[in-house]
């Protein structure tokens, strides 16, 4: 699993490093393209929602569901035949929410140089059954099928 990382001074003056772990690599396939060859932003937006799930599960094994996702600019566009990653890191907590921030990066089929594509900051919400937050830190929900679901 790779991780990147940067540094940020916190109140003591030391430095504090912030983890980026790859949540999700893909190669993007003639499919996922226009027919310029680059990829659609509406694929790379759904695996940005993907990877702030896997994110988000980390802090507990419920339903996640995506409550924002803030606005996204893309630096650099996505070719056929790139290895898209999606890197994550929690940025904060609360009672029923995690803020995650999602970096993308393609590396270039062609060449592969590593661009950064894109960051996106979400935040997602553990949610019961009936849809209603609860304490991210509660117990399990998932795996409980007794609501009559099949699956989480």
């Amino acid at each position: 699993m790779r991780s990147t990382s940067y540094t940020s001074p916190e109140m003591n003056n030391q430095p504090a490093k912030i983890e980026f772990q790859t949540a999700l690599r893909v190669v993007m396939m003639p499919r996922d393209a226009n027919n310029y060859g680059s990829i659609f932003g509406g694929v790379i937006l759904s695996y940005i929602d993907q990877a702030g799930y896997i994110e988000a599960r980390k802090h507990g094994t419920h339903r996640w569901v995506t409550a924002s996702l803030d606005r996204v600019d893309f630096k650099a566009p996505v070719h056929v035949g790139d290895v898209v990653s999606f890197l994550t890191q929690t940025e904060s907590t609360g009672r029923s929410s995690v803020k995650v921030r999602v970096r993308v990066e393609s590396e270039r089929y062609a060449t592969g140089d590593v661009v950064h594509v894109t960051d996106a900051h979400m935040t997602m919400v553990a949610v019961n059954a009936a849809g209603k937050s609860i304490p991210f830190n509660s117990a399990p929900t998932v795996g409980d099928f007794s609501d009559g679901t099949s699956c989480g």
